[in-house]
This record gives C-alpha cells, structure tokens and sequence, in this order.
C-alpha cells in the first residue's frame, strides 16, 4: 500500500549519533517534528535545534519550504538559525583571528539561508561587517570571507544598496584599483560594484567615475578566466545603466582600445570553452552596441538638412561621375535638374524627381542612406559595377539599387534585433560580430551584393521584388545560424547558398514536415484532395465560359482588330467571332463561329505556334512567342491562333540559372567567340599578307592591327565580366556576369566582334568594305542619342513632371506589346 501523500520517509542525522529513518507528516507541526527526533537522541531544548538539508546549498528547514522535502531526502539535525546567527555575530568581532576567519567562513556559507540572514540582519550584523572592511585592517583570505558573506547577505534585499557608506564603496574601488590585491578579492570587489551600479544614478556615477574602462580593460586582458567574468560583468552593468550619450562615448572609447578584437581572439577563442554566463554578457554587448544604430533608423530624412542632401548627392555623383562633371553653365537649370531625375531613376529610386521621399519611411530611416554611403566609399568599384550594371539592362529586370537597400536594411534590422531591449537570458550573440568594427555596415555591403546577385539567379523583374526578398533574408538567416566566425567566412557560405540551394532546402523541409505530419493529418488531406483538384477544375471552366479578349493578328501582322472566344455553357462548343472595341463580354449568340470541343487535337504553345513561323520583318519579339499558343482541330488540322492577353507566371520561377550554369555557357561563349576571332584573323592574314603579300599596302597593316585592337578590346571586356570567383577550397562562389543576358553589354561586345568579323574577311576582296564597320559607331551614337542626349534636348520646361510621364507612355507600350 502507498504511503498517503502527506507523509514522506526521509533520513535525519547528527555528528556522533546514529541516523533515524523516519515517516515525516507534513500536516504535523515542525517544531513538534523537532521535539520527537531530540527526544529520540535525548536531547533537552528542542527549541534550540532546527533542520537542515544535508546535501547542496544546505537551507534550513522552515514551514514554508518543507513541502519541498522528496521521499529519501537526507537531513541534519543542527542548532537553530537564531541560535547560529548569535553566534557568528560575536564571532566575528573576536580578538582572536582564527575565530574570526572561521566566524567569517561560516557566515559567508550560511548567508545563502534566507531564514539565516534574516536573523544575522535582525541583529544589525551588517554594521559588523562594514566596519571590517571600512577599517581596512583584514586582508587575504578574512578579508575575501567577508566580502562574499556581504554579497550573500545584499542578495536577499532586506537592505537597500543606497544604504551604502561613501567610505565602504571607495574601500570596494580600491581593491578594484589596486594591483597588490589577491585575485579573488579583486573578483569580490567587482562582483559587489556590478551589484551596486544597476540601483541608483548616484552609484552608477560614483563607480563610473573611480573605475576608469581602462582598468577593467586590464581586467578583460587577465589569464584568470573568473577576473575576465566579473570586470565583463561590471562592464555590462555600466553600459546598461547609462544614458544614450554616455553609452555612445563608452562604445566610441572602448571601439578605440580594439575592445572587439581582443574579446575575439582571448575570449571567443581562448583554449577554454565560454561558459553560459559570459556568452550572456558577450550577447548583450553585441545587442548595446547593435542598438546604436537605432537613432539613425528611426529618423527620417529632413529634405531641408543640407547635411543630409549632400550624402544623397554623393550617391549619384560616385556612380556617374563623368556625368556629374559637366559644368554648370552647359545647361540650363531644368535640363540639370532633369539629368538629376534620369541619374536617381538608375540609382533604384521610386521617387527620382525627389528621391528624399524614398527615405522619410522609417524605420529603416536614415540608415538606409548611412549604409548606402559607406558602401559607396568603402567599395566604390563594386557600388559602380552595380549600378552600371544593371543600367545596361532592360528596365523590367533592373535590380533597384535605392530600393534594394532600403528593404536590405530593415531586413538586417529585424535580424539582428535592432531597437529591441536586451533579453536577461539569451546567450545568441554572433562571433563574427567582435572581429569587425563596423560590422553592421560591413555586413550590409556583403548582403547589397548579394540582393543583386540572387537578382540574377532569379531572372528576376520588378514585379518580383518581394519574392526576391524573401530568398534574400532566409539566405542571411541560414548562414547567420550556422556562427560563421568572420565576415570573410560568412561572405563564402552566403554566396555559396544560392537560389537553387534554397529551392533545394525548401522542398527538403517540406518532404520532411510531411513525413512527419500525424497519420489523421494525412488521411484528411487525402480524403480533401479529390475535392480540392475537382474545385480547381471549376474554376477554369467558369474562366473559360466567361471568355477572353484577343487582338487579331492580320496576314500583314497588323493588331488593330479584337475578337472574342469563350467556351459554351455545357462544354461542348468553343465559339469565336470578330467584336468591336470597347465591348468586354459579347453573348455567346453574337459569336457565329465555333468549334466542336471533340474535335481538338492538340494545344500548342510559343515558337510551334503556326502563327509565330510565317515571315515577319526583323526579329520575333521574345513576349509575343511567350504569349502565343494555337488550337489544332478538325481532320486538316487547321489551327486557331492565340496571342494571350496577359502572361500567367509559375509559382517559384523554376526557369533561373545557377552560378555553374552561368560559368558553363560563359566558357561555351567565350570559346565560340575566340574561335571565330582567329578564325576571320587567319584568314585575313593568309589572304593578304601571305597570297597577295606583294600586293599588300599599309593600309592592309592599319586594316588588320585595328581589327585585333577591336577583338583584343571586345573579348578582354567579355573575359573580364565573366570572370568567376573561387573559396579557399576551390568551390565556384560566382559565376561572373551572365554572358547571354538580353540587353547586357556584353550583347554590344559581341555584336562588335562579329561584325568585325565579317567585315574583315571581306575585305580580302576589297578594303573599302571596311566603310560598313562605321555601323558600330552609328549604333553606339544613336543609343548615345536615345537614352543621353535625347532627353537634355527634348526635355520639357516641367521635367518634375516629365519624369512621371515617360514612364506611364513606357507602360503603355508595354502593354501594348503585351497585346499583340
């Protein structure tokens, strides 16, 4: 039979006696509990005794913890706090020093006993103890018995810290500041002052005017791991105990004395592992001085604050600076302030005309634009080679600097947890963080590059902005969980990670979570799927029946008439017909012509389409092949043709590169190129400095030495952006720029190349074909014309207002093109 719940079987001992086994009722009073067990070792006075836990901190035994007493605990019978407490308190103002160092050993032991300090308390026994410290006479190991029976004692809270004696906290400060001190009383007296910081304004400011950063730094640079801790500990107290302005001018001092890159090398990778304690501390110094930056971001820019303005300039002068040497008098006002406009549009601002606008949210606020800066200045040719890249590309697929780096940085913010409080127990602190002194900028100009090249790997457009990132901030948070302990490791792993990586792991994840989906949760979504698969089929057919809208697409490629098709109400017929412009949904019986839905063969789509293969002058728009599809039917497969209205894009873009795909087809490019290079030069040279050698005049030299200075030029140029880049292991990172990107440079550079090309191997017939290379030339000043100084001339006498204009008649043809 159990015993009942109230009664638990413990063991009580007693230095020379014999141990009792007994059934403790807890519904029993404890002091005839005590009476019972004196009586059973004959002892008077039972009111003199009390109980103790034998084993761990060894705290008396009172009627509010005594329901804490398990089965086969082991207790000690001893004599009663009030009893101890008197005790000590006269022991520790004997004469005699062995008493008092004993007196003092147990105190310090016994403190730890809430009911034991209480009664040492009552009886005013912590005058006792300022006097021994204040009088300064005990030293050593008195001295450090004291000190830790103080701190025990203060920890109950049954006195205030600002009770304290300016001459009990300066005696604390010296063993601080004194070097003949033994170690662990200089731990004690660092432990005391922590303790004593956090309480008042007064004592912050006392301890922060007598212990100088310098002397903890000292402290932070012992071997001794435990001093390390407490001079930490006392740094962390004053840092959080500090106004704004304070805790900036101590970051700013201790930035420095290199604090970071001694806590990196002697803490974070000392031979001794960090404990739970200093990982806490390393964490909230990580998060101070983190937050920092929370000033910068919650403050909106002031487009009156010439201060500010100027940064901003500095952008677009640092990215087009051989525009922005122009002189002043050249152009008038307006044009400058129009090439103003067109420059922020490059640079990724929405609003270019004013692009202050783009900062006034906040948070990220002016961070956005300290970040932009320093990425500017501290890497300009990659800050250019960002820019002048994605000018180069079509506008749909520009990757907006401005507002990349905006999102970047509010992305990095909520990461890195900025602006929030400390928590007291979290221990997540970055190692790399210590190991750099501007580490959220340098940080920022890792991932900014990183935005552009996943950009890239994506394909994407700025309709897919968000999605890009989303990939982004779960590439940054992956690495950040792995602890990488520099930025340089970081910097490797992240690229590493790419778009395809992250697609991988997803799909994995999501294997994994179904794996362990409960067999009910399964069942039910296979009992849900027949309906959900049935509901989708619906849906289209209703999409189908209401009907869409085509352009016609005449024998002369003309799109200027509209016809309607929709399916009929019972599936069966697909009916067709010209409409006029304007009407959105024509009935079905104004449709004459139509189609059985048996009929149908097959559905096909882009270059099969018929209607994509007839002649057509120039080159097939790569929309309209995207757009179109036809409808084979009937016996002599006659085709109805389809130009969509609109493009329906897959969920998750499977169609992107990788670094390797790209590294791959840049080397097939580059080969190809280089073969046709010493392919045309060959034969040039054969023809007429080796057949018709004597036939040769200078020109023939000039002829060929400027080919291979346009070939030598072109395809360094080529080589040069496609240049890949390497780990410390021999692993790609990156593949280079993609060499077969539309409406890239390195489309001009090859188009130069083949030109060259032809034009030199006709030349062997005769040298004034080389008048046709002037081709080049003409189309490099018409694009000079079109999106330079076309726009200086043309510009209107509002360009704030132009701006917008432009872009709504570029959507506009878009849209149109999207039609046809």
């Amino acid at each position: 039979m159990p015993p009942p719940k109230d009664v638990v079987k413990i063991a009580i001992q007693m230095v020379g006696a014999i141990p009792q086994l007994i059934e403790l009722q807890q519904t029993k009073p404890l002091a005839s509990v005590l009476k019972d067990v004196c009586d059973a070792w004959s002892l008077p006075n039972s009111e003199r005794y009390a109980l103790q836990y034998a084993d761990g901190r060894q705290t008396y035994i009172t009627e509010s913890n005594r329901r804490d007493i398990k089965n086969g605990s082991i207790l000690r019978l001893t004599t009663s706090p009030d009893q101890e407490a008197e005790r000590l308190y006269v022991g520790i103002q004997s004469k005699n020093v062995d008493v008092k160092t004993d007196s003092l050993k147990k105190l310090a032991s016994l403190s730890q006993d809430i009911t034991f300090a209480q009664e040492f308390i009552s009886r005013n026994g912590l005058k006792q103890i300022y006097s021994i410290v204040e009088e300064g006479n005990d030293t050593g190991e008195m001295l450090a018995h004291t000190l830790k029976a103080f701190t025990e004692l203060m920890e109950h809270d049954f006195v205030s810290w600002e009770n304290l004696s300016t001459v009990f906290i300066k005696k604390i400060v010296s063993y601080v500041n004194m070097n003949a001190v033994d170690a662990s009383i200089q731990q004690l007296s660092l432990s005391v002052l922590e303790n004593m910081v956090p309480t008042s304004r007064l004592l912050f400011e006392v301890v922060s005017k007598e212990v100088t950063l310098d002397r903890l730094l000292t402290y932070l640079q012992a071997t001794n791991a435990q001093l390390q801790l407490k001079a930490m500990a006392l740094l962390i107290a004053l840092l959080l105990s500090a106004t704004d302005a304070e805790r900036r001018d101590m970051m700013d001092y201790l930035r420095e004395k290199n604090i970071r890159q001694f806590i990196h090398k002697n803490i974070i990778h000392s031979s001794e592992p960090l404990g739970d304690e200093m990982a806490h501390y390393l964490y909230v110094m990580q998060s101070v001085s983190l937050n920092l930056c929370e000033h910068r971001m919650k403050l909106s820019m002031d487009p009156y604050s010439q201060e500010q303005r100027d940064l901003l300039q500095s952008l677009r002068q640092t990215a087009f600076e051989s525009e922005s040497e122009v002189p002043a008098g050249t152009f008038s006002t307006e044009r400058r302030r129009s090439l103003c406009a067109k420059e922020f549009r490059k640079l990724g601002f929405l609003n270019n005309s004013n692009p202050a606008e783009d900062l006034r949210r906040a948070p990220p606020g002016l961070l956005a634009l300290d970040n932009m800066v320093y990425f500017s200045r501290s890497t300009p040719s990659a800050y250019s080679r960002f820019i002048l890249e994605n000018s180069s590309r079509e506008d749909k697929h520009e990757c907006p600097f401005a507002r990349s780096s905006i999102q970047l940085t509010l992305i990095l913010c909520e990461i890195l947890h900025i602006g929030e409080p400390c928590s007291e127990t979290a221990q997540a602190f970055y190692p790399m963080f210590f190991g750099q002194d501007h580490f959220f900028e340098e940080l920022f100009c890792i991932c900014i590059q990183l935005v552009n090249k996943t950009w890239k790997e994506m394909r994407a457009t700025q309709e897919d902005f968000d999605k890009v990132m989303q990939v982004v901030r779960e590439q940054i948070t992956r690495t950040l969980s792995l602890k990488p302990t520099s930025l340089e490791l970081f910097k490797t792993r992240v690229n590493a990670l790419n778009y395809s990586e992250i697609l991988k792991l997803r799909q994995t994840e999501r294997l994994h979570q179904e794996e362990t989906l409960a067999v009910p949760v399964l069942e039910l979504r296979e009992k849900l799927k027949p309906e959900l698969l049935e509901l989708i089929r619906q849906q289209r057919l209703l999409h189908l029946c209401e009907g869409t809208l085509f352009r016609k697409i005449s024998s002369r490629r003309r799109q200027d008439k509209l016809w309607y098709c929709r399916l009929s109400p019972n599936h069966k017929m697909l009916h067709y017909g010209d409409v006029e412009e304007g009407v959105q949904s024509p009935p079905i019986e104004s449709l004459p012509e139509k189609i059985p839905v048996a009929d149908m063969k097959m559905l096909l789509v882009g270059k099969e389409c018929p209607h994509t293969k007839e002649k057509s002058s120039g080159k097939q728009n790569k929309d309209v092949l995207e757009l179109a599809f036809s409808i084979v039917h009937d016996v002599e497969e006659y085709c109805l043709n389809f130009i969509a209205p609109t493009r329906y894009e897959p969920k998750g873009k499977a169609g992107t590169k990788g670094k390797k795909q790209i590294f791959e087809e840049n080397r097939e490019t580059l080969r190809f190129y280089l073969r046709i290079i010493l392919g045309a030069s060959a034969i040039y040279a054969v023809v007429n400095l080796v057949i018709f050698y004597s036939a040769a005049s200078a020109w023939t030299w000039v002829a060929f030495i400027f080919s291979l200075v346009v070939y030598g030029t072109s395809y360094r140029s080529m080589n040069s952006m496609a240049k890949p880049s390497f780990t410390d292991d021999g692993s790609l990172a990156d593949g280079g720029i993609d060499l077969n990107m539309e409406q890239g440079m390195a489309e001009h550079l090859k188009d130069v190349i083949l030109l060259t090309a032809i034009v030199q191997v006709l030349s062997c017939f005769s040298l004034y074909v080389w008048y046709f290379w002037l081709l080049a030339p003409g189309r490099a000043l018409y694009l000079l014309w079109v999106n330079i100084l076309g726009p200086w001339f043309t510009a209107e006498s509002s360009p704030a207002a132009q701006e917008p204009n432009e872009k709504k008649q570029r959507r506009q043809e878009r849209r149109q093109m999207k039609r046809f």
